[in-house]
C-alpha cells in the first residue's frame, strides 16, 4: 500500500507539472517564462521515477515486507496525513490556483527601486500619453532632477490593489526573480478615478499627483488619474515592463 501511494504521488505530480507547463500557460502564474523547460523536465522525471517504482513494486510482489529490524514484520499502512499530499498533486491537474495579486501586494511594502545616476535618465519621447513602467515612473518622480515627468500625461498598466485607509487605490505590478516565493511589488497610488474591482488589470492615464518636491524622495509616487480601462492580463504580467500583447 505504501508503494502504491508513492507511485501515485510521483505520477500525479509529474502529470500535473506537464499539464501546467507543456499544454497551458498556467505555469506563468507561479514562475518566470524561462523556467518552463525545467518544469517540463521535472514532470518527465517524476513520471519516470513513478514508472520505475511501479516496476520495482511489481517485481517484488509476493515477497514479505521487512521492517527496519529485518524481522519480516510488514508495516504497509500509510499515515493518514500522507493522503493530503494528493491534494496539491490533483490541483495541478484539475484546478490551477490563481496568479499572485492584490492579496500578496497588500501585505508587503513596495519594492525599493534602484537609484539612477543623475545623468542616467534618457530624454522622454514626445508621445502623449507616454507609455511608462511603474518603476520608471517612480524613479523619475523621486530622482530625476530635470523633472522631465512634470506635466506629462503618462499611461501605465497593472492590476488594482485596494489602498486600505485614505483616498485612492494602487496600480500594482508583481515581479519574480525566479518563482512566486520571491515575489516583490511596485505600486503607484491613483487618485481621482474610481477603482475597479481588486485584481482587475487596467491601463491608467494621468499626470503626476503634485505632492512633495518633484525630483526628490519627498515626491509622492502617485497619479491624478484621467481614464481607466480594463484589459486582459498581459503575458509578461510578472515583470514591470510595458505590456506585451496576448499571444506574444
Amino acid at each position: 500500500m505504501r508503494r502504491f501511494v508513492q507511485v501515485g504521488l510521483l505520477v500525479l505530480s509529474g502529470l500535473g507539472l506537464l499539464q501546467t507547463s507543456l499544454f497551458t500557460e498556467a505555469y506563468l502564474r507561479y514562475v518566470k517564462e524561462g523556467m518552463r523547460p525545467l518544469l517540463i523536465a521535472s514532470g518527465v522525471l517524476l513520471i519516470l521515477l513513478g514508472a520505475a517504482e511501479a516496476w520495482s513494486a511489481w517485481r517484488s510482489a509476493g515477497r514479505p515486507e521487512e521492517d527496519d529490524d529485518g524481522h519480516g514484520h510488514g508495516h504497509s499502512g500509510v499515515p493518514r496525513v500522507a493522503w493530503l499530499l494528493f491534494l496539491p498533486a490533483l490541483s495541478l491537474l484539475f484546478y490551477a490556483p490563481p496568479a499572485l495579486g492584490s492579496y500578496t501586494a497588500s501585505r508587503e511594502g513596495p519594492k525599493a527601486v534602484a537609484v539612477v545616476d543623475e545623468d542616467g535618465f534618457d530624454p522622454l519621447p514626445a508621445t502623449s500619453p507616454l507609455p511608462i513602467t511603474l518603476t520608471d515612473f517612480t524613479q523619475r518622480v523621486q530622482q530625476d532632477k530635470a523633472r522631465s515627468i512634470d506635466g506629462r500625461t503618462v499611461r501605465m498598466t497593472g492590476f488594482v490593489t485596494p489602498a486600505g485607509g485614505g483616498e485612492g487605490w494602487y496600480l500594482t505590478r508583481i515581479m519574480l526573480s525566479c518563482c512566486a516565493a520571491d515575489a516583490q511589488s511596485v505600486k503607484v497610488r491613483v487618485y481621482g478615478v474610481e477603482a475597479p474591482k481588486a485584481d482587475t488589470w487596467v491601463t491608467v492615464t494621468g499626470t503626476w499627483h503634485a505632492q512633495g518636491t518633484l525630483g526628490t524622495s519627498s515626491a509622492a509616487v502617485a497619479l491624478d488619474g484621467r481614464t481607466v480601462g480594463k484589459i486582459e492580463r498581459p503575458v509578461n504580467g510578472y515583470t514591470d515592463a510595458l505590456p506585451l500583447p496576448l499571444g506574444s
